[in-house]
């Protein structure tokens, strides 16, 4: 029984039209065109996370040679307080990393995406000075992930959509 059911599933994703993505792994088309974005340098140390964590992403493929798209990054970076204790002390804070990101056509300087990506994290403020600052880092770094995989996401449905 469970079998047949298992069958009557594969057989109904089968016509619906749904491809993966990504297609022939590192040598099908969407692969082959991320591995052609270059994404120039970012500003700051959340610039760093977050251009290594695309690159990290985009370059699993393998490239046809050249680079065919630019992927243009402008972040920005905050920490706010919100928490008040009865001390006037923060007692909590949240760190919001926004990238404003646009996909250029290197050959035409046409813009193919032109888009936000975003999140935030909620971060204790404890005694110790220097346990709150690592855990403001800990917050960028795991930020600066969330916003290239969304950024990557975009990237690539759009690419799948050219196809």
């Amino acid at each position: 029984m469970r079998v047949l059911a298992l069958c009557a599933a594969l057989v109904s994703l089968s016509g619906c039209g749904l491809q993966p993505i990504y297609a022939g792994g590192g040598d099908g088309h969407v692969a082959r065109e991320l591995a052609a974005i270059e994404v120039p340098a970012i500003p700051g140390r959340d610039g760093w996370l977050v251009r290594n964590a695309l690159t990290d992403r985009l370059s699993r493929g393998t490239s046809e040679g050249g680079t065919r798209y630019r992927l243009d990054v402008v972040l920005d970076d905050q920490v706010e307080g919100l928490g008040l204790l009865t001390d006037d002390t923060i007692g909590r804070e949240r760190r919001i990393l926004r990238a404003r990101y646009q996909l250029v056509d290197v050959a035409t300087a046409t813009i193919l995406i032109d888009a936000t990506a975003g999140s935030d994290a909620g971060i204790d403020v404890v005694g110790s000075e220097f346990a709150t600052i690592a855990a403001e880092q800990t917050a960028l770094e795991n930020l600066a992930q969330e916003v290239a995989d969304q950024i990557v996401v975009r990237v690539t449905r759009t690419l799948r959509e050219q196809q």
